[in-house]
């Protein structure tokens, strides 16, 4: 029996598969968190998706939530702060 190949999925499962491999990957995160933009950012995401052999390119990482909104987000600030 052959094992999936996961470039085959689509793209919303393989960036799932992605977050899914980051979380409790301090190293990963630490390199995301002193990303100093999203371009730094997209380069993180685009190692860790070759590694995993997931295929998943800048573009891709571009368009598709949470990846899409975590970018966007990086490096600003909220507008308020609940509960504080």
């Amino acid at each position: 029996m052959r094992a999936l190949d996961p470039r085959s999925l689509p793209v919303t499962r393989r960036v799932a598969l992605l977050v899914k491999a980051l979380d409790g990957a301090p190293r990963t995160n630490e390199a995301l968190a002193r990303a100093s933009d999203a371009e730094a950012m997209l380069d993180v995401l685009v190692s860790a998706s070759e590694k995993l052999g997931l295929g998943l390119t800048r573009e891709e990482l571009r368009q598709t939530p949470p990846i899409r909104d975590w970018i966007w987000w990086h490096g600003k600030q909220a507008p308020i702060t609940i509960g504080s």
